[in-house]
């Protein structure tokens, strides 16, 4: 299951992400998006949990937390309509 999280602190790792989520359950993958021109963190990631009920939990467990000064927003993500 693809999990969206926004409002991230820019200076979170990927690393950082996955550990946030490991508690939950199998994360099988955790990236932060990347400005492609400037290299910094926009602000939000993906999170993939091969679970879905642990990816339900880690979604209610983290939605809101403050991690680093900001709350954070935790949701499942929508999959974009093929064009």
């Amino acid at each position: 299951m693809k999990i969206l999280v926004r409002n991230l602190e820019r200076s979170i790792t990927e690393a950082e992400l996955l550990e946030l989520f490991k508690p939950f359950g199998a994360v099988e993958s955790a990236v932060v998006v990347m400005d492609a021109e400037s290299g910094k963190s926009k602000g939000f990631g993906f999170v993939e949990m091969t679970n879905p009920r642990e990816a339900i939990k880690a979604i209610k467990g983290l939605n809101t937390l403050k991690v680093k000064g900001c709350g954070i927003r935790v949701k499942a993500a929508e999959e974009k309509p093929k064009a």
